[in-house]
Order: C-alpha cells, then structure tokens, then sequence
C-alpha cells in the first residue's frame, strides 16, 4: 500500500503535517500519513547484492522489512552508533513498507501554504526527492517526496 502524497498546492508546493529527523545537522521531514511507526534500532541482517544504501533487513514482530540509511541515500559519511538512532517504517517504498535509518526523530510540523516553498531549480534534475523547503520556527526544514526517496 502506497502512503498519500502530501497535497500539492499553488506554485508546486506542499502543506500538511511532517515528521521531522536529523541527518547530521540537517533536518528533513516526511509526510506523517507515510509513517507507519518508529522504532529503535534493531540487529540488521545484510542481504548479498543489495544497493549500497541498503543496509539490509529486520525481523519486525515476524515480518521482514528492508532497511535503508538515510546516510548513505544522501552520500552522508556513517556516523558512530547513538542512542537516539531510530528506524522510521514507512509506507510506499517499491515493496510497500521499508525501513529507514536516521539519526535523531525531531518532531512532527505543520506547515501551511506559506510555510513552504519549491526547492531549489537543481533539485529537480536530482531526481526530485525534494518535494519543499518548509519554514518553521526560524529554521528551514528539507521536506522529502517518499516515493523518491524509499527507491534505491
């Protein structure tokens, strides 16, 4: 089952509530309606010939879920282990659900209209993973297109 994209509103850009996670320094946001749950990290098994930003598969209450790094789908450098890593399960990745790793779970953001923006003109060359930049208390948020995102 594939999650709802966001709503695209007047001039290309999307409003609606976005949960929010660091990558380094970085903060991204997600759709809510895409995230299933969060939970911690759990042993990943690697799975031969997978994409490198694969990092392999868990075992979640009897279901086999994919995982894949943030990190490495942005060409981050890994990062030491931390407490606070977490594992987003979204909906709408190419098998349904995945995995995602990420450093820090911030907060879920509502933005409206005038909160966000289109990105940047390159971005779209990129693959369009960028769906808006969302403004938010005096910070500006890199708010994802998970389809984009979740294809490795």
């Amino acid at each position: 089952m594939t999650a709802p994209a966001p709503a695209l509103l007047a001039g290309g850009s999307a409003a609606g509530n976005y949960l929010t996670f660091l990558l380094g320094e970085e903060e991204y946001g997600i759709p809510i309606t895409a995230v299933r749950e969060i939970i911690g990290m759990l042993p990943i098994t690697p799975v031969p010939s997978s994409p490198p930003e694969m990092d392999g598969v868990i075992n979640l209450r009897g279901k086999v879920i994919p995982v894949m790094s943030a990190r490495r789908r942005f060409g981050l450098p890994p990062s030491e282990p931390h407490p606070h890593n977490v594992i987003l399960v979204v909906e709408g990745g190419p098998d349904g659900v995945l995995g995602l790793a990420v450093d820090q779970v911030k907060e879920v953001v509502a933005f409206a209209a005038a909160d966000v923006e289109p990105p940047p003109a390159n971005q779209h060359s990129a693959g369009g993973i960028v769906l808006a930049l969302g403004k938010s208390q005096g910070r500006i948020r890199i708010l994802l297109d998970v389809g984009k995102l979740l294809v490795a």
